[in-house]
C-alpha cells in the first residue's frame, strides 16, 4: 500500500510524482517509456533553452527518482478499479494500492474508461481544475483531458496540479509548493547554485 500510484512517465506523470514524493507522500510511479517525448525537441518550455526529448526525460526521471518516487521502469499497467480505499493497479507483476491514482497516458483513455470515468462531448476525460476526474481521488493529465491541444509543460502543470490537489486533502487545507534559496540550500547543500 502506497499512498499515491501514477501511471505514465512523461511529464505530467513524472511531474505528480516528484511534487507528491517531495512533499513526504509515497509514490509509485509505473513508466511504460510510451512517451512521445523521445520524439521531441524543447525550446518552447519555460525555463529550457534547447534539449532533447530523451535527455530531459533522463533528467525528469532522475529528479523524480531523487526525490524517492518508486518508479517501476518498463512496467506496464495492465488494469485499474477501485478498491474499498482507493484504487489497485494491476501489472504483470502483481497488484498495487493507494490511496489516490493519477492517470498520465497520454491520449489513451483506456484505463479512464475502465475506471467509469466521466467523459465530455469531445470524447476527452472530464476532470475539474484541479485535475480530478469524476471518480474520487482519481486524477487525469495531460492529452487525455485535452481534444488536440497537447503541449508537454501544460501536461507537467497538469501533473502538479493534480499531487498539490491531493497534498491540499491530506493535510486539510489548500497546500503549495513554492521553494525558497533556503529549501535548494536544505536539499542540495553546496551544490545549490550549480
Amino acid at each position: 500500500m502506497t499512498d499515491v500510484l501514477v501511471v505514465g512517465g512523461g511529464p505530467a506523470g513524472l511531474s505528480a510524482g516528484l511534487f507528491a514524493a517531495k512533499n513526504g507522500l509515497d509514490v509509485t510511479l509505473f513508466d511504460a517509456d510510451g512517451t512521445w517525448m523521445h520524439k521531441a525537441h524543447l525550446f518552447n518550455y519555460l525555463g529550457i533553452g534547447s534539449v532533447g526529448g530523451s535527455e530531459f526525460l533522463a533528467t525528469a526521471r532522475q529528479q523524480a527518482d531523487d526525490f524517492g518516487v518508486d518508479r517501476k521502469q518498463g512496467e506496464e499497467v495492465t488494469g485499474v478499479a477501485t478498491t474499498d480505499g482507493g484504487f489497485a493497479v494491476e501489472t504483470e507483476a502483481g497488484e498495487y494500492e493507494a490511496d489516490y491514482l493519477i492517470l498520465a497516458t497520454g491520449a489513451n483513455r483506456d484505463l479512464a474508461e475502465e475506471l467509469g470515468c466521466a467523459f465530455t462531448d469531445e470524447e476527452v476525460v472530464d476532470v475539474d481544475v484541479t485535475m480530478e476526474t469524476s471518480v474520487a481521488d482519481a486524477y487525469a493529465t495531460g492529452a487525455m483531458v485535452r481534444a488536440e491541444e497537447w503541449q508537454a509543460v501544460i501536461s507537467a502543470g497538469d501533473g502538479a496540479s493534480a499531487a498539490l490537489n491531493v497534498l491540499s486533502k491530506e493535510k486539510g487545507e489548500h497546500y503549495h509548493d513554492f521553494d525558497v534559496p533556503a529549501d535548494a540550500e536544505r536539499v542540495f547543500g553546496d551544490m545549490a547554485d550549480e
